[in-house]
This record gives C-alpha cells, structure tokens and sequence, in this order.
C-alpha cells in the first residue's frame, strides 16, 4: 500500500520500491481498499530486498517491528524511517471487521506518506 500512494504522490522522476525481509504475495485485501482509492496495485508483487538497491536508496522505510528489526543495516547516507504499523493480515474477526483495519492502516500509510512528501519537498 505504501508503494502504491508514493507511486501516486512523489514525482513521476523518483524510484519507489517495496520489498520485505520476507515475500507473503500480493494480499488481495490490500487490493480491494487500494482500489477504493483509485490506486492500482493488482499488479504489484511480493519481493525480498535487493541490498544494491536498498544501500542506494535515499529513503528507507520500515512498516512493522519485524521488518526494522530484521532490515540490513545502510551506510549513514541512507535516512532510515520506522512507522510501527499493525499488520492488517494479521486481523482478525468478520470480514468486515477484517476490511476495516486494512482501511485503517491503508489511511494511516496514506496521511503518512502525504506528510514524508512535505517533509523531503520542503
């Protein structure tokens, strides 16, 4: 979800990535509350980091414990950022409780990467 809204909300010129330490594929919850805000991400994909471009990135962001927890370490060039994020697939509880926390976090990401944009802009 992160990589779909700065797809959607950095310039067209910057390269934005995700990948885990991890790959689960693609949840098709994240999906479904990605489309309801007009963001495509069906055809994204499940992908471990890639430490050449994980230590040439400018920016990188860990969305739970786990991930900053098990993240290679970057050289001081690189502007770490951690948002303690729960993991929606791992909610439990109707469907409708369980779509819920996925727009939870999906909002959450969003007003997060919205003001990461400020910041880096100025």
């Amino acid at each position: 979800m992160a990589e779909g809204f700065a797809e959607t909300l950095f310039p067209a010129d910057w390269r934005v990535a995700s990948a885990g330490v991890e790959t689960h594929g693609l949840n098709p919850r994240a999906v479904a509350v990605m489309a309801e805000d007009d963001i495509d991400i069906s055809q994204h994909e499940s992908k471990l980091i890639d430490h050449d471009y994980l230590m040439s990135s400018d920016y990188v962001i860990t969305l739970c414990g786990d991930a900053r927890d098990k993240c290679p370490v970057t050289p001081p060039s690189v502007n770490r950022l951690h948002w303690p994020l729960e993991d929606p697939a791992q909610a439990t509880g109707t469907e409708a409780e369980i779509m819920a926390k996925f727009r939870a976090v999906r909002d959450e990401i969003e007003q997060r990467v919205k003001k990461l944009q400020v910041e880096i802009e100025g």
